[in-house]
């Protein structure tokens, strides 16, 4: 039996306009029925070669290929987060063994975010400056975090937000599968819901393109047509770098769930609530037994004729 349609994906990378070839790696894995789906899950993988390395391309493409193999020849882990991340560290392995082999000194590197879904949890790991982002009712959030010097900066306060776009090493990344032999891969885990859209990047779409713009397009058609526009929009300001976008649309429900939740996405505000059928809140209050009144009258007396007799005392 085929596995439902969870995720309604598109993958695309273009070369740019200054690049004279694509060092950019997209690629997935989708499963081919719902034992493969409850074994797999879906998986998908963006990775950008690092430039000023020997070989890019190579990397890239030799690292996501072998990060899909090692996920899959490890289907006995259920924890597929932490399954995700050995796989890219057993990737970086490859990696550096076949550099090695062919040229002791040559470099190969390459950056990777890649998200696997497990029914309504997504687990999304980079290393590097390839990024993920959230779309959730009308509204977008990076979910990983920048593996780069300026990152780094802007995080501990000698840089503001203004001065790290313009930074001069704004492209040095700190961490990469190749670069080291067990480099720092973060892992993030998400709780999906119906229509939620994941976006999986490389640098070169960001330097063009806005937060605020990626939540407009990303909605703006099917994944193939918004993966397509956000290509455009980038080259059209520059295309200074490859640019790859991979739109990961959670489906995940019912044609009635989907047509509901897409519906409610489009109107972002919260409904106001029905003030009729609101319930306030009235403050705690403690009672006391009625036993208790007097015996509390009673101590209340004898506070007063002391006070008073001993005010007399003083004065007399």
């Amino acid at each position: 039996m085929s596995a439902p349609k969870l995720i309604n994906a598109f993958l695309r990378t273009d070369v740019g306009r200054v690049r004279n070839h694509n060092e950019d790696f997209v690629t997935f894995r989708e499963p081919a029925d719902t034992a493969d789906e409850a074994q797999n899950g879906w998986l998908y993988i963006v990775a950008d070669g690092v430039g000023g390395a020997d070989a890019g391309e190579v990397a890239s493409q030799f690292a996501s290929e072998r990060t899909l193999a090692h996920y899959l020849n490890t289907a006995d882990n259920a924890n597929w987060g932490q399954r995700l991340v050995d796989a890219m560290q057993s990737a970086n392995t490859d990696l550096r063994q076949m550099v090695a082999e062919r040229d002791a000194n040559s470099r190969m590197a390459t950056t990777m975010v890649a998200a696997v879904f497990q029914g309504p949890q997504a687990f999304i790991a980079n290393v590097g400056d390839s990024r993920g982002y959230l779309w959730r009712n009308g509204r977008i959030q990076q979910i990983t975090k920048d593996q780069s010097l300026v990152a780094k900066l802007l995080e501990e306060g000698a840089i503001t937000a203004e001065e790290a776009e313009y930074h001069p090493r704004r492209n040095v990344i700190l961490y990469s599968l190749g670069s080291e032999r067990t480099p720092k891969i973060d892992l993030f885990e998400q709780s999906m819901q119906p229509g939620d859209i994941v976006l999986l990047c490389s640098d070169g779409l960001i330097r063009h393109v806005s937060d605020d713009e990626l939540a407009e397009i990303v909605t703006s058609g099917e994944p193939a047509q918004a993966t397509q526009k956000l290509i455009e929009l980038a080259n059209s300001r520059g295309g200074q770098d490859n640019i790859s976008a991979a739109i990961l649309r959670y489906e995940g429900a019912t044609e009635a769930e989907q047509a509901q939740a897409r519906q409610a996405h489009s109107n972002p505000d919260p409904p106001k609530p029905d003030v009729s059928k609101t319930a306030v809140a009235q403050p705690l209050v403690r009672s006391q037994p009625k036993s208790l009144w007097g015996l509390t009258i009673a101590l209340s007396i004898v506070q007063t004729i002391l006070i008073v007799t001993l005010w007399a005392w003083l004065f007399t």
